[in-house]
């Protein structure tokens, strides 16, 4: 894992969904101190300054899901440079795009990024293929080089991810639309059947080093709806039949102290559904299994 420290940075961001209530997760998280013992035990580890838009929810979500990506990819960017390990805390999956294009345009011009994208769907929308609009439904495309050139645009014009260097993780709940963009452009798709035949560990290790093959570094991207809402209830979008807690920490485990690691992102917290702060639980969880 790169760096000398942990540098969180929460992302007041629901600008890209149909229900806002996941921007204010991050401050719940902070305000209510979830994550505070991850700086125990001599390990560096503070907050960043929130990012966030100055005026209430703009009429125009692609200006305020750009502005957001502009910023945390600058900040992301900023701490990689310093030596810190960006642990960025969403809002909606939209921030992916400012958060993977921030730690791709820090390597080297011609390096490769590889990114695992643990989730119950496959964010590969565009605006083209969406019935909703709703930009986190499109994160994984942008990155991949299509949609709107304000989002694939964002710290450089070309793609910031390459097919074969990403991974899903999770998925149960998709579109025919994004799944023939994912199929035609190689993609690999561990869906929700194959992780229950082979087991979460075994899936995180052939993924991790799928996309280490080529790759400088590479990144977990993790939306809470992969989790099962039977256990973690606040997330965004619930889908039934995800991934127990305890079988996610053990798979990412097996990052702990990986020095390819660059940096880890967990989104979709809603705090508004999450009775007894359990799903604030499995954050710290999920971010204590891959702390160094």
């Amino acid at each position: 894992m790169a760096g000398h420290g942990t540098v969180v940075v929460g992302v007041a961001n629901g600008y890209g969904a149909a229900d806002p209530a996941c921007q204010d997760g991050p401050e719940v998280l902070r305000a209510l101190r979830f994550l505070a013992d991850l700086g125990e035990a001599g390990s560096r580890f503070r907050w960043d300054e929130t990012i966030r838009l100055a005026q209430p929810m703009p009429h125009d979500a692609l200006e305020a899901v750009e502005t957001i990506a502009i910023r945390l990819a600058d900040r992301v960017g900023q701490h990689l440079r310093h030596g810190d390990f960006p642990l960025v805390i969403g809002g909606d999956h939209s921030c992916a795009i400012g958060t993977w294009s921030g730690v791709k345009r820090a390597l080297d011009a011609d390096a490769r990024l590889g990114l695992i994208w643990i989730d119950a769907h496959m964010d590969s929308h565009t605006f083209a293929s969406s019935s909703s609009k709703n930009i986190h439904g499109m994160p994984l495309a942008c990155l991949l080089g299509y949609g709107d050139q304000r989002l694939t645009g964002i710290a450089g014009a070309d793609p910031k991810l390459l097919p074969e260097d990403v991974c899903l993780i999770g998925v149960r709940s998709f579109e025919s639309e994004e799944y023939a963009l994912l199929k035609k452009l190689g993609v690999r798709v561990y869906f929700m059947h194959e992780v229950r035949r082979r087991g979460l560990q075994a899936v995180f290790a052939e993924a991790r080093d799928r996309v280490c093959r080529h790759t400088a570094g590479y990144g977990v991207s993790i939306d809470l709806d992969a989790l099962d809402p039977a256990e973690e209830p606040g997330v965004g979008t619930p889908v039934p039949g995800g991934l127990l807690r305890s079988d996610v920490t053990g798979a990412l485990a097996l990052a702990h102290g990986d020095e390819k690691l660059l940096a880890l992102e967990i989104v979709e917290y809603n705090p508004y559904l999450d009775e007894h702060f359990t799903t604030a639980r499995a954050v710290h969880d999920l971010c204590q299994s891959m702390m160094p």
